[in-house]
């Protein structure tokens, strides 16, 4: 799993997620981003699948601005990657992957203030039919990492080790799923 940070977020607010998913057997790659934007290194993901020549199946996903800087990468080497995980995040409308064949698995906080159910639901016709979708109930934005309230975010009605368990959960999803292809 190649994973793209949010916007100004430190890569290692997301080592706790990276560390637990990792524990189950599965490499995962948090890749920095120039002046932490991922827009501002969408190609990276190209730099690190050669440095792993034995893995075979790679997902890409991201938080936020670094999901769809995912998005952005999965539109653009459709044979590089099996699968896109987004946290809090979808495809630009010019990055549409309706008929790809791409495993989906987008997670998403009920109380996102930045990324909205409503933002969320809208980007579903540009991702594939059989995306999964998976609502985390009470989890906020911020909720998705480890570094603090975020500006324009909503109060979490769970708690960050809670909507972190979740996040963990759904992304063992998408990569099972992929693993089994």
């Amino acid at each position: 799993l190649i994973l793209y940070p949010g916007a100004r977020i430190d890569p290692r607010a997301y080592a706790s997620v990276a560390r637990a998913i990792a524990a189950e057997g599965i490499l995962v790659v948090i890749v920095p981003m120039p002046l932490n934007l991922a827009i501002l290194g969408a190609e990276r993901a190209s730099q690190v699948m050669p440095a792993y020549p034995d893995v075979s199946r790679w997902a890409i996903g991201g938080h936020s601005l670094g999901g769809a800087m995912a998005a952005r990468y999965a539109y653009s080497h459709p044979q590089a990657v099996a699968g896109l995980l987004l946290w809090a995040a979808y495809p630009a409308a010019d990055n549409d992957l309706s008929e790809r064949d791409l495993r989906v698995v987008s997670l998403y906080g009920t109380r996102d203030g930045l990324a909205t159910a409503a933002d969320i639901e809208a980007s579903r016709a540009l991702l594939p039919a059989d995306a999964q979708f998976i609502a985390i109930e009470g989890g906020n934005h911020a909720g998705f990492g480890s570094y603090g309230a975020q500006p324009g975010d909503l109060v979490a009605e769970i708690t960050p080790a809670e909507q972190q368990r979740q996040v963990i959960a759904g992304s063992l999803m998408l990569i099972k799923a992929i693993s089994q292809q």
